[in-house]
């Protein structure tokens, strides 16, 4: 079994009573960054691994707005790392907005026709692919320039994105109908739509092994394992309660899992069947979720009420 040592790395602004409102960060390996859009402070954080150092990228929108009978501040919610560049979305003003992953400037913004959610960059056609769930749709843009391509329509609410370059195709999950759908990346068209049997609750974050054609779903209680050739699950992990979004590393075939209500995260081996193995289950905190994993094996896990980024190393195996 792993080990982990853990430490809380505080964020700007994050001391206040409404934490950092944080939901889908992103790794870049090219930059070896971690990038925290921080909706409620109008800006994205930018930890440099190797020093430590946390930057700031500002100016991004704000607004207040209702939820589940609750006012909350929206932001920037959602970072994809593309071709030496990072898309930020903001739910606020529904833009997206590209950063220079060395200056930290942004170079492009453009203002949506929906709210923005899950962002994907595709090298294949060199498109950034936004999910619109409050439309039931999924805009694509041209990378370099940002301006809307095509607008796709879909018959559910889409949640998680996973890019696979090989079958020319663009996964994401129907939350509210418990389905998995692969789309061709040329004409658009929904090639396969699969059932996870994630229940009521529906299917959530994605992640793919492109080279063994396995995709990784990611329901409220688990994570399943989907052969992209048949839709066939191969395998399937208890992880606790609170799943949304996740991460993967090919390098090691190894899943990192964190539950926002069980407070922990899980780390999980892959088989070549696509059995998937208990390797760690790490205590985190209570409401910390959508972990992301560096080249080094370390785990960042946004927790938003506390305003932090909890930070969990590989201390053995």
């Amino acid at each position: 079994m792993f080990t982990y040592t853990a430490h809380a790395l505080p964020l700007p602004a994050g001391s206040g009573s409404a934490g950092v409102g944080m939901d889908l960060i992103a790794y870049d390996a090219h930059s070896n960054a971690v990038w925290v859009p921080a909706g409620n402070t109008g800006a994205v954080d930018v930890l440099d691994v190797a020093s430590g150092k946390l930057s700031q990228v500002s100016g991004f929108a704000t607004a207040e707005i209702e939820r589940d009978g609750k006012q909350r501040t929206v932001g920037p919610s959602a970072a994809a790392v593309g071709d030496k560049v990072v898309y930020v979305g903001d739910r606020a003003d529904s833009s997206l907005c590209a950063i220079d992953e060395a200056t930290l400037v942004k170079t492009t913004c453009a203002t949506l026709d929906g709210r923005p959610d899950g962002i994907a960059y595709v090298a294949k056609t060199h498109e950034v692919w936004v999910t619109l769930p409050r439309d039931k749709a999924i805009l694509v843009l041209d990378a370099a320039t940002l301006d809307a391509k095509f607008r796709l329509s879909l018959e559910g609410v889409p949640e998680g994105v996973a890019v696979d370059g090989t079958r020319s195709r663009f996964y994401t999950n129907y939350e509210d109908k418990d389905a998995t759908l692969a789309i061709d990346l040329d004409s658009h068209a929904i090639v396969a739509t699969w059932q996870p049997h994630c229940g009521e609750d529906g299917p959530h974050g994605l992640a793919l092994d492109e080279p063994a054609g396995q995709l990784f779903v990611a329901c409220t209680t688990k994570v399943e394992t989907m052969d992209v050739a048949k839709g066939a699950i191969t395998g399937s992990l208890d992880v606790g309660e609170g799943v949304d979004d996740f991460d993967y590393a090919p390098a090691t075939h190894m899943l990192y899992v964190a539950a926002a209500k069980a407070a922990t995260l899980t780390v999980a081996t892959v088989a070549p069947s696509g059995a998937l193995s208990l390797r760690a289950t790490v205590p985190t905190k209570p409401g910390a979720r959508n972990a992301v994993v560096d080249a080094r094996g370390t785990v960042y896990v946004p927790h938003a009420r506390g305003g932090e980024l909890l930070v969990l190393s590989p201390a053995s195996t």
